[in-house]
């Protein structure tokens, strides 16, 4: 077999492909294999039939189909090996020549991973917000601890913000009532904003047993997006009185004796959710930095893939129809237009950052470990709710493992660009970047290990072929 590559554009090439028809017999022998068990001819049992005779009664033609369409993928996954290419998606083949007795010839256009040219990563500056800690910040956190220990209480005003009360609605439409609003003993916190709109403006100042009617775009059922005229009557008020922020409630609600120490902790909890938003602030100027300095070319219909797939899901759950999409769209203050160039912006950006953090980690010659693979499945399956092994079987069932790897991978490349880069916040702080991004050193270690771990397995095998 003979393979040819082309370079089409920086994403795409084509593939010439020329096979003798001596190294199509072992496909031809598959075929009247499978044919032999299909066709049954009178004389011979399944499978025992001559290929003289099962050629004259499918056809020379119908052979030849057969044997071409299993041939295709192994050539061209065998002249994919053969060169540097490293494809992207699926080929369009193209049968070019078909000689019986002589050639087979195809061609295979197909994406393929572009040449980039990186910068050098510890040369790159990353800025980000410093870690502080305010006051109300943490007694928003006291605050939340107290609601969560406080007491209702019935009361005889007007609802307030804050107010937990009980409410029945009922909901017409140009006069017709909508059964699926009506509903009665609804209980709800007044200024949440977790029910309808307008509810907690309705609400707000009505006493026990008095009613408001207000109007509001229904978000679902039949008459989705359509005014509706709501009607509101509150049952009962109740306030939520707080416990006093003291010793006692220190000891109440958590383990510490004094409310000093408890407002310590709360400090060091908020901290800790900050010390996390910074590391994904790092991470995500990270990958912008390298954006900016990196020239990324893009392959088309991976890109064009990205969007098809986002706009599918979009509109899966309005059963695909492209005018309640629409209209969702209008009632979001969008439009088809701007929900278009928004996709395109979002899947050439997506496409772009995978692109550069499969290069950076081939630079980097970024090794998954044993242990990395481990922890992502054990957070995985926590997630989810699952045991480790259970998860393993669904990823492997629909084909994830490979995405779960490559996302892996990609984590780690972003840890090594953080490691050579120089992360500062903008105090001029040096930040460390170890607790969320490992040290550097592990990392290495790890990819030795990897190594070590590949080098072994070669060698032994090797040595099984020696014997």
């Amino acid at each position: 077999m003979k393979s040819t590559v082309e370079q089409l554009s920086p994403t795409r090439v084509r593939i010439n492909v020329e096979v003798p028809f001596t190294e199509l017999e072992p496909d031809f022998e598959r075929a009247f294999k499978a044919l032999a068990q299909q066709v049954r001819l009178p004389g011979f049992r399944p499978g025992k039939a001559p290929r003289k005779l099962l050629e004259a009664r499918v056809g020379r033609g119908a052979v030849l189909e057969q044997v071409v369409n299993d041939a295709l993928p192994s050539r061209y996954s065998e002249a994919v090996s053969a060169s540097d290419v490293k494809p992207l998606g699926q080929p369009e083949i193209e049968v070019t020549k078909l000689e019986d007795g002589q050639e087979l010839a195809f061609t295979a256009e197909v994406d393929v991973r572009p040449e980039i040219t990186l910068p050098e990563f510890d040369a790159l500056k990353i800025t980000v917000d410093p870690i502080q800690v305010d006051d109300d910040e943490v007694d928003a956190e006291l605050q939340s601890l107290r609601a969560r220990f406080g007491t209702l209480t019935g009361v005889e005003r007007g609802a307030q913000e804050g107010d937990f009360v009980s409410i029945d609605l009922s909901a017409t439409v140009d006069g017709t009532e909508v059964p699926e609003a009506a509903t009665e003993g609804l209980s709800h916190e007044v200024g949440s904003g977790q029910l309808i709109e307008g509810l907690d403006d309705a609400i707000t100042g009505l006493k026990v047993g008095e009613s408001k009617v207000f109007t509001t775009k229904l978000a679902a059922g039949e008459y989705a997006g359509k005014d509706a005229d709501v009607t509101v009557t509150v049952k009962s008020v109740k306030e939520r009185e707080l416990p006093e922020a003291d010793d006692d409630f220190a000891q109440l609600a958590s383990e510490f004796d004094t409310i000093g120490e408890l407002k310590e902790s709360l400090t060091d909890q908020v901290k800790r959710v900050k010390s996390v938003q910074q590391a994904e602030q790092i991470r995500d100027k990270a990958i912008e930095a390298l954006l900016e300095q990196t020239e990324v070319p893009l392959p088309e219909k991976i890109v064009q893939a990205q969007i098809d797939d986002a706009l599918h899901n979009a509109i899966h759950g309005l059963d695909h129809d492209e005018d309640k999409f629409a209209e969702q769209l209008t009632e979001q203050g969008s439009s088809r237009e701007e929900f278009d160039a928004e996709n395109k912006t979002n899947a050439e950006k997506a496409v772009k950052t995978q692109l550069l953090m499969d290069a950076v980690a081939d630079k980097l010659d970024i090794q998954v470990g044993q242990n990395d693979l481990t922890e992502r499945l054990v957070l995985m399956s926590r997630q989810y709710g699952i045991e480790p092994q259970q998860l393993i079987q669904i990823l492997q069932q629909n084909n994830q493992l490979p995405a779960m790897f490559a996302d892996v991978r990609r984590g780690l490349t972003i840890a090594a660009v953080v490691h050579a880069a120089t992360v500062t916040d903008t105090d001029g702080t040096v930040i460390d970047t170890a607790e969320f991004f490992g040290p550097a050193e592990a990392a290495q270690a790890e990819g030795e290990q990897a190594d070590e771990a590949a080098a072994d397995e070669a060698t032994d095998k090797d040595a099984d072929a020696a014997e």
